[in-house]
């Protein structure tokens, strides 16, 4: 799509955070369309263009990973002479987002209340990792922080084993996503209002809300969920199973999957007996039909048992590393890694979008 038919074209953004929350929800508006200028601190830059190896030349991967279709400026915010370039951007912006500490922005001059004086339309997002007010505000939330406390590490992890972060930094993902859509959301509002808007998104409270049936379980049961490893604690079979020379992730989400994979084992009669049939009675058995489903697949190679779930449409998936994920023919024509020309280190390959806009 050409880019001036992207969502945000037209959209300008000030860009002044840093690191992955910020840049990964600055990321998503420029993916759209909306032009951002990332502002750095001169001599340094974003602290990720430091975070290596690995780099590429001179930039760091991880940097390089969450700052494509930006445009960035040195500016020193606390001289004149950077307030002033400061301010004559935000006065022709739609959106200024920010993740310094609470009160930091204030202290600089460029504080909500500061920035709707001069622009009225303004939309302004700050994250931060546990609000902007409140007894925890000033606690410095880094992602793996935030993963602890939010609750998500209790439940990650081998059932016999310590909490376990996620592989990615999912409480700054979610955040920044959470921002993105606030943002956007915020703006189409302001095309009828023709006012602008102060939103507060922090990580504690988006990783929190991505608790959902285990919060909901506490409040209305008292359940306190633990961790299950790749198990599922309301679905059954629904976990990772060992082959002759691997694994493979298998989800049964209903009764009629369950009949499938019966009939797909050799196991027809278990597909209608009453112990088994239903999801409730399956999950009241759980250990036997763990091991059940362990002692088949334990028969059977990984494309063995990958050529039965696809021959009966049983939902499956093997465990694929980086490098099998980007030679997976459905990834490549999901067109899920893009080459663009970078102007230090030439060609770029970095992941694609997960959506396709046609008009």
């Amino acid at each position: 799509m050409n880019d001036a038919k992207l969502p945000l074209a037209g959209v300008r953004v000030v860009d002044l955070t840093r690191v992955m929350t910020g840049p990964y929800c600055t990321m998503m508006l420029a993916d759209m369309g909306a032009t951002v200028l990332k502002v750095e601190q001169p001599g340094k830059g974003d602290d990720t263009r430091h975070w290596g190896p690995p780099f590429v030349g001179t930039e760091a991967v991880y940097y390089l990973s969450i700052n494509r279709n930006k445009r960035s400026i040195a500016l020193d915010l606390k001289s004149a002479g950077g307030k002033e370039a400061l301010w004559k951007m935000i006065e022709g912006a739609d959106v200024v987002i920010e993740n310094f500490s609470p009160g930091t922005i204030d202290r600089l001059g460029f504080g909500y209340d500061a920035v709707q004086a001069r622009n009225a339309g303004i939309v302004y997002c700050s994250i931060s990792g546990f609000g902007q007010t409140g007894p925890g505000a000033q606690r410095m939330g880094y992602d793996n922080i935030v993963q602890a406390v939010s609750g998500l590490m209790s439940i990650t992890g081998p059932a016999d084993g310590p909490p376990t972060k996620v592989g990615i930094p999912i409480a700054d993902m979610t955040a920044g996503m959470f921002a993105a859509f606030a943002i956007v959301s915020s703006l189409f509002r302001r095309t009828t209002s023709g006012a602008g808007e102060y939103i507060d998104v922090s990580l504690l409270a988006s990783q929190t809300t991505m608790l959902m049936y285990h919060a909901v379980n506490y409040f209305m049961t008292g359940g306190v969920a633990r961790m299950v490893g790749n198990a599922h604690p309301t679905i059954c079979p629904y976990d990772t199973y060992p082959t002759k020379d691997g694994y493979l992730s298998l989800a049964v989400g209903n009764d009629a999957l369950w009949g499938r994979f019966c009939r797909a084992v050799g196991w027809d009669d278990l597909a209608t007996d009453e112990r088994y049939a239903t999801n409730p009675a399956r999950v009241a058995r759980y250990a036997e039909v763990t091991a059940m489903v362990t002692g088949i697949f334990a028969t059977m190679t990984t494309d063995e048992a990958i050529a039965k779930m696809d021959a009966a449409s049983i939902p499956y998936g093997p465990i694929n590393r980086i490098d099998a994920v980007f030679a997976d023919p459905q990834v490549q024509h999901e067109r899920l890694a893009r080459t663009v020309l970078h102007p230090t280190i030439g060609e770029l390959t970095v992941t694609g979008f997960p959506y396709h806009l046609r008009s």
